[in-house]
């Protein structure tokens, strides 16, 4: 699939349909490992099983691109879940490139959005801030009944 620019909630704090859960975490080695248990967590008490690993694995992927390439004091992790849907998105606060898929999905770095694309429904990258950025985010969606019919 390729990349679609959607953006996410204009701010932080704006209603979503479904339930909203955030984590704050200091950008830190931890950070990935956190993030992952705490949507594995998340999906696993809103009865969504069926999306725990990929969701699991693509945070992971997203969190460690953040710690890895930026550095911005904190990494938050917003995640909406509805019906059989969940968004993710995964923001830092410094406002340089967005994001991109590496060289190629056989190398041995830069593959993290290539498992992002290949395991989510939809995928992309945006800016907050206007013309002076200050902040980015990488989200993706997955969907429970897509699953079923794989």
């Amino acid at each position: 699939m390729t990349p679609v620019t959607v953006p996410p909630p204009p701010a932080p704090y704006l209603p979503q349909r479904g339930e909203r859960y955030r984590l704050v975490a200091p950008n830190t080695p931890l950070a990935p490992r956190v993030a992952r248990d705490f949507v594995g967590a998340l999906l696993r008490s809103t009865e969504h099983p069926g999306l725990v690993d990929d969701a699991r694995l693509c945070v992971s992927e997203v969190v460690s691109n953040a710690h890895r390439h930026t550095r911005a004091a904190r990494i938050r992790v917003d995640v909406t879940v509805s019906g059989c849907q969940v968004m993710v998105y995964v923001t830092d606060d410094e406002p340089g490139r967005l994001p991109r898929q590496g060289v190629a999905p056989h190398a041995e770095s830069g593959r993290g959005l290539f498992i992002v694309e290949s395991l989510t429904d939809r995928w992309g990258t945006t800016t907050r801030g206007g013309r002076v950025r200050n902040a980015k985010t990488v989200w993706f969606v997955l969907v429970e009944n897509a699953r079923e019919h794989l």
